[in-house]
């Protein structure tokens, strides 16, 4: 069992389907909880079994296109149910793994016990014998009890055939459970004493430091050294285990099988126990929700994030024609009135936006892991689905009603958790204050508001208490923001947003007053927050830049494309910094709305974007994800783009494609510290050149790649994955990858997916464990490239699983030609998960050796 961490019911999969943090990403609180009650003794159980909504993969249907479509449809649910009872084998295969696992965990506590026992009785014990009962109270019968299912379980799954009953050995487990009871009501008791112990003889204390239990087959280190705290806290966590996987088994178990009625009646009796002991404890985090007032003038205001001595807090922010406001929106027990607190106010005349002295040191940003911004997106996509079925339902409007709630505090969470770029602000009495935000645009746009009316003020004042009260009270009827600015707030008849990839040509500029040193980046919205996507390269001393770069910029639900040009500065002494950020200065920003109904064509279309008297000539172009993710059988045997990995492999006679070794180690000369590598767009005009120079073999691409951007090669490598006809996780096992990734029990997980993984065809297998190497190390340097092991996921997980043969999502209805389902997104979710997984992992077993063990059979 490994220690694993157990996961509170509210980040988890719930029984109602609906979705929270994946088992292993539980919050802070979650963990500091578990943790303070572990240390006082407490034992903490979840009783919210997880019963993971997993995606449907259909199977692949009939090769036979003269079999009726009713034929079709029986077979592919033959193919589905066979699918179904092979993932059982693997979970069933997982539950032996945790079993010999908690087996040797539960003999380390055993091991002491004999010699302790036989010393209490001489004249010089090391414990007493009533100290020993109590301390390893019911571990004898807990190690009786396994053994048995372990030595039943295992010779069933050995000898495995479809019809094989396991039911029966559940059932008698749960009915066992009566001894958990006894042990958890000790448990405390037993910590107290062993602690008590430990204090008063040194003997014991270095025994229950230093017990030994035995590792798995692979380890180099055949056992592994534990405290008598770990291992005694090894039954309390697996109280939670047994419900887990009796979910798991159930979940790939037919309703026809013999073992369904016994594996119910298992997890009813494990439901009930875990009812009876567990303390509930459920952290409730607050939204703030602000209802539409009366539309008055007022300059600008929008919701913030403040960092308040290291915490996030959510603010609205007003800003007035004489002063800058920030407030916090009271919650009101009846929930119909609104009120603000003012928390600061500065006059313009005393703002400033002073510079950052070498020695004052730039705030620490908490920043939060984007594995847990990530559960938060799938929980978000998950809300919107279960809205949509209610709505189609016509069912009642207050499940609807309950359903937006929530989506409304998950939204809130997200915008508090997701900026990172600080914005400051500084009062003339010597007080700064710091903003969060999430784009250089947003901390521009308050600069010019608030230093374009700065010219129109001239007094100090402060303002007394019934004055700001009245301020405050105005702030009400005065708000243009009504509500936080997440998809919540929107009309059921406003576009979602596009999923996709959009093509931009960057290609000049006009309206500067002088010659400099230019370029533009790329900024489009997902979820709430504006990401960079793309960088043009340096237009050298001209106030006339002819870029003309195109690049290829992934869309998450975005409806805004924004420009930024900036005055590159080489001379960092020359322009001094504010709030800590780039020396280069902003020349100016525009944006333009991404129209569904105008891009749906998948034409080009030129637009010119007018920014403070500059302006900056684009051309659009829009592929959804149906389109341009979707693989395409092979045609060719000739070059390498779009052949199959194992006819390049045979053909070079190599383990790892040649395209993939030579832009994995060009990236690793020199892009291992470029910010947002991968993630930026390369030029697509540099990534087709290498495309054609890899296709004919071209002598030369080495020369040609040291030439080239390094983002260019990057997105060659990324090309080369998305353009294979079959992803390098096959066909054959992205279902059965997609049910892995959405087990509840880590032992069962990790023992399905390694053995899903190793059952890959060898080129597919050693050129993901080449590629994955490489992407760990890049993550190394996140410090500087800013490229997590979330981030990396992000990029390359669709592009190394999405299926080739795919029925088409496209929505019926033309007036939403090109958005994406809620359910197409959680899918690009899980294809994200399954890679992060394996990135997250700390050793993957050898290929050569993964048939050596019944663990990682691939025998059905």
């Amino acid at each position: 069992m490994g220690g694993a961490a157990v996961s509170c019911g509210h980040t988890a999969w719930t029984q109602d389907g609906s979705f929270g943090t994946p088992p292993g990403y539980g919050c802070a609180a979650d963990r500091a909880e578990e943790q303070r009650r572990h240390q006082d003794g407490l034992p903490y159980i979840d009783d919210s079994p997880s019963s993971s909504p997993h995606l449907s993969s259909k199977g692949r249907g009939s090769r036979d296109a003269l079999v009726s479509g009713a034929l079709e449809s029986t077979k592919a649910s033959e193919l589905d149910l066979e699918k179904g009872l092979e993932m059982r084998k693997w979970v069933l295969s997982g539950i032996l793994a945790s079993e010999e696992t908690y087996l040797s965990h539960l003999e380390a506590l055993l091991l002491p016990m004999k010699p302790l026992k036989a010393a209490a009785t001489t004249s010089q014990p090391v414990l007493t014998s009533q100290q020993i009962e109590t301390i390893f109270f019911k571990v004898p019968e807990l190690y009786e009890i396994h053994k048995e299912f372990y030595d039943g379980l295992f010779p069933r799954v050995q000898q495995w055939s479809h019809q094989q009953r396991v039911g029966d050995l559940f059932q008698k487990l749960a009915s066992q459970l009566g001894v958990y009871r006894a042990f958890v009501d000790n448990y405390g008791v037993a910590m107290e004493m062993a602690e008590k112990c430990c204090q008063a003889n040194a003997q014991f204390a270095e025994i229950s430091e230093n017990l030994r239990a035995r590792s798995n087959k692979d380890a180099k280190d055949p056992t592994t050294k534990n405290s008598l705290e770990t291992l005694l806290y090894k039954p309390v966590d697996r109280v939670t285990r047994s419900t887990l996987v009796l979910h798991d088994l159930l979940k790939h178990t037919p309703a026809s099988h013999p073992d369904h009625p016994l594996l119910q009646d298992a997890l009813r009796i494990s439901q009930n126990f875990l009812s009876s002991i567990n303390e509930e404890i459920t952290p409730r985090r607050q939204s703030m929700t602000v209802k539409k007032g009366e539309h008055r003038q007022l300059l600008k205001d929008s919701f913030m994030v403040e960092l308040v001595e290291g915490a996030r807090k959510l603010r609205h922010v007003f800003l007035f024609t004489d002063l800058l406001l920030c407030t916090k929106l009271k919650k009101q027990s009846g929930g119909k009135t609104q009120q603000y607190d003012c928390k600061w106010y500065i006059p313009l005349t005393d703002l400033s936006f002073q510079m950052v002295d070498e020695l004052e040191a730039v705030p620490n940003i908490p920043l939060v892991p984007d594995e847990e911004l990530d559960a938060l997106k799938i929980k978000i996509s998950q809300i919107k689905s279960d809205i949509q079925r209610e709505k189609r339902a016509n069912k009642g409007s207050k499940a609807t009603e309950r359903l937006k709630k929530k989506l409304s505090e998950q939204e809130s969470l997200l915008l508090l958790m997701s900026p990172s770029m600080a914005f400051r602000v500084h009062s003339r009495n010597g007080k700064s204050y710091t903003f969060l935000i999430s784009s250089d645009y947003e901390r521009a746009e308050w600069r010019e508001n608030i230093r374009e009316q700065q010219k129109k003020c001239f007094r100090s004042f402060s303002l007394t208490s019934v004055e700001l009260q009245m301020l405050t009270n105005s702030c009400v009827k005065l708000q243009t923001v009504h509500s936080i600015p997440l998809t919540i707030n929107k009309e059921d008849d406003e576009s979602p947003g596009l999923y996709g990839f959009l093509n931009v040509i960057v290609h000049s500029a006009t309206g500067f007053k002088q010659s400099s040193n230019l370029y533009c980046t790329l900024e489009v919205d997902s979820f709430g927050y504006f990401v960079n996507k793309a960088k043009t390269r340096v237009y050298r001393d001209t106030a006339e830049p002819n870029w003309n770069e195109e690049f290829e910029i992934e869309l998450e639900g975005s409806q805004t494309l924004r420009i930024l040009c900036y005055e590159k500065c080489y001379n960092k002494t020359k322009i001094p910094k504010e709030d800590g950020e780039s020396t280069d200065r902003l020349m100016g920003k525009g944006q333009v709305q991404l129209d569904p109904q105008a891009l749906q064509d998948r034409d080009w279309q030129r637009t010119v974007i007018a920014m403070n008297g500059i302006e900056v000539k684009l051309s659009v172009k829009f592929n959804s994800r149906e389109f341009s993710l979707k693989r395409m059988p092979s045609r060719k045997q000739t070059g390498v783009f779009g052949v199959k990995i194992a006819v390049v492999t045979k053909r070079e006679r190599s383990k790892v494609p040649y395209i993939v070794r030579q832009c994995v180690e060009e990236i690793e000369r020199r892009g291992m510290e470029e910010v947002g590598i991968y993630r930026v767009s390369g030029v697509a005009t540099d990534i087709q050149a290498l495309k054609a120079a890899f296709d004919v073999n071209n002598k030369d691409v080495s020369v040609m790649m040291s030439e080239m951007d390094v983002n260019a090669i990057a997105g060659t490598l990324k090309l080369y994955f998305r353009e294979l006809p079959e992803p390098l996780f096959t066909d054959e096992f992205y279902p059965n990858f997609a049910e892995g990734i959405a087990l509840s029990d880590p032992v069962a997980k990790e023992s399905c997916m390694l053995n899903l993984l190793l059952s890959l065809p060898e080129a597919n297998l050693l050129t993901f464990l080449f590629l994955l190497d490489h992407l760990k190390r890049v993550a190394e340097k996140e410090a500087v490239n800013k490229m997590s092991l979330h981030n990396l996921a992000t990029v390359f997980g669709p592009t190394l699983l999405r299926p080739s043969e795919k029925e088409s999502k496209l929505p019926a209805n033309p007036s939403q030609p090109i958005t994406m389902t809620d359910s197409w997104s959680l899918e690009v979710m899980s294809q994200v998960q399954v890679l992060l997984y394996f990135l997250q992992l700390e050793a993957i077993p050898a290929p050569d050796s993964k048939r050596q063990s019944i663990l990682f059979s691939t025998e059905v």
